[in-house]
């Protein structure tokens, strides 16, 4: 048995979790576990990535002896660094406001359909691509002389090694998915340049070894390496849908719902963009093609604007208020930034002519409602634009806690859905490194331990799809 250490941050919260692998088994235990709160500073929305940090050594403390450290998180944010190697401040959340009015910008200079066709990457504000074109005149960028992506920063102070996994670069709609590589014609129409980021690395590549520091501070005893992952949190999720074959898609659910396909290769059509379809890279040469969807971060906020009520108890009442009574676009940019969630949703529905949710209950109904036809249309929309049917819906992350929208989301598919695993980035983080030092098999061998190890829960649709093909016609109408 070897022991893996899974450092998994997510939007709101980070974890470090140890797996404990044999070629037959598959055990994962929490470490570690600590919050990932933005900080709103003078200058707009930063990441306390020194706190990141701090929670990363605390958790690999407590982890104890390990054969190895993965690390992976959210996409698309980066800190820069001095010609030092010092960091430049904190790194911008992506939710800041800085990216405003910046894709017509972009446009300009390479029209939204080039822009796809170069990097198959759907359109959302914050890509690395605007972000960057939002920075062009800071001061910060000026003094820059190494960009590295979050992941990639955590481990670089873990091994003093620098490196952009692939999966993350994926995400900053500066890579060709068909090559797989940097898109360098298109780097030098926006004047980015590619020489901040260093060279790329795969999953499974070797990424350093934990520095002599470090190893004093966490108790270790080195040499321990660190092995790059599928550094974005959702490629290391679709590595853990237990899939037992290749007709599924899957939705990774947390703070944001992406949902989709795996496939062989990108889908660059026009009909795909306009659908705002993303063609992320995955393990093994594969293609997460998906559409991020707003998520659980819908109700996180409104249970933050509530004071934090019981969340099972306002879940068992919403199950009880009649469904589809109200439905918003799970999808749509007004619901990005953070504040007055219930009071938003609320205006949707009343600016859309709905009855307007007035309790905590009803406006989860209609959160629920709204997410689970957010995962239809996707669903649907993925099938048809790759010419890929599936037969089962696998749910994984953190929404399959949530028995009711798993239920839901299998009647609006009027599909089967697979929920589990929970810690699915985490799991997919542990088994890329027993991949990489020889523990298990291929990326089928490693779905195949997951189905007989982890419990998974499964949810029969019921009712029919109808209502919710209404509903579907009713919001595009609006």
């Amino acid at each position: 048995m070897k022991s893996y250490a899974a450092v998994d941050l997510g939007a709101s919260s980070g974890r470090v979790m140890v797996g404990r692998v044999t070629p037959d088994s598959l055990e994962l235990a929490e470490a570690h576990r600590f919050p990932n709160r933005p900080v709103r500073v003078p200058e707009g929305l930063r990441w306390d990535v020194l706190g990141l940090y701090a929670g990363v050594l605390e958790g690999l403390r407590a982890a104890g002896r390990v054969d190895s450290v993965g690390i992976d998180s959210w996409a698309v944010d980066y800190g820069l660094l001095d010609a030092d190697g010092a960091l430049l401040g904190n790194p911008v959340h992506y939710r800041d406001e800085r990216t405003q009015g910046v894709a017509e910008k972009v446009w300009a200079s390479v029209p939204a359909t080039e822009l796809y066709a170069a990097t198959g990457l759907q359109y959302a504000p914050f890509n690395t691509l605007y972000q960057l074109t939002a920075a062009r005149e800071s001061r910060q960028l000026a003094h820059a002389r190494r960009l590295l992506m979050i992941p990639d920063l955590l481990s670089y102070w873990l091994t003093g090694e620098q490196g952009t996994e692939l999966t993350n670069a994926s995400t900053t709609q500066l890579i060709d998915p068909r090559t797989r590589d940097w898109s360098y014609d298109l780097a030098a129409r926006l004047d980015i340049d590619l020489g901040l980021f260093p060279p790329l690395r795969r999953p499974g590549d070797a990424a350093g070894v934990l520095r002599p520091a470090v190893l004093e501070e966490t108790g270790l005893t080195g040499p321990v390496p660190v092995t790059a992952v599928g550094s974005h949190d959702t490629a290391s999720a679709v590595a853990a849908v237990p899939a037992t074959g290749e007709r599924f898609a899957y939705i990774c659910t947390g703070t944001w719902s992406l949902a989709g396909l795996e496939l062989d290769a990108p889908v660059l059509t026009e009909d795909s963009r306009a659908a705002n379809f993303t063609n992320e890279l995955g393990l093994d040469g594969t293609v997460r093609y998906l559409r991020n969807i707003m998520g659980l971060w819908l109700l996180q906020e409104c249970v933050r604007a509530w004071g934090d009520p019981d969340l099972g108890g306002l879940l068992r009442e919403a199950a009880t208020v009649p469904a589809l009574r109200s439905v918003v676009d799970a999808g749509d940019a007004a619901f990005l930034a953070p504040g007055r969630m219930p009071e938003r949703i609320a205006e949707a529905c009343r600016a859309s002519g709905q009855p307007v949710p007035g309790t905590p209950a009803e406006v989860t109904r209609c959160i629920l409602d709204s997410l689970a036809l957010a995962h239809r249309r996707a669903v649907e929309d993925a099938q048809r634009l790759a010419d890929h049917p599936v037969d089962v819906v696998h749910i994984v992350g953190g929404g399959t806690r949530n028995a009711l929208l798993c239920q839901l989301t299998a009647d609006a598919c009027g599909l089967p859905v697979v929920a589990g695993p929970t810690e699915a980035a985490a799991l997919g983080n542990v088994l890329v490194q027993a991949r990489a030092h020889g523990l298990v098999g291929d990326r089928h061998a490693m779905r195949a331990l997951l189905a007989r190890t982890q419990p998974l829960t499964r949810y029969e649709p019921q009712g029919g799809t109808g209502r919710w093909r209404d509903a579907q016609a009713r919001l595009a109408q609006r």
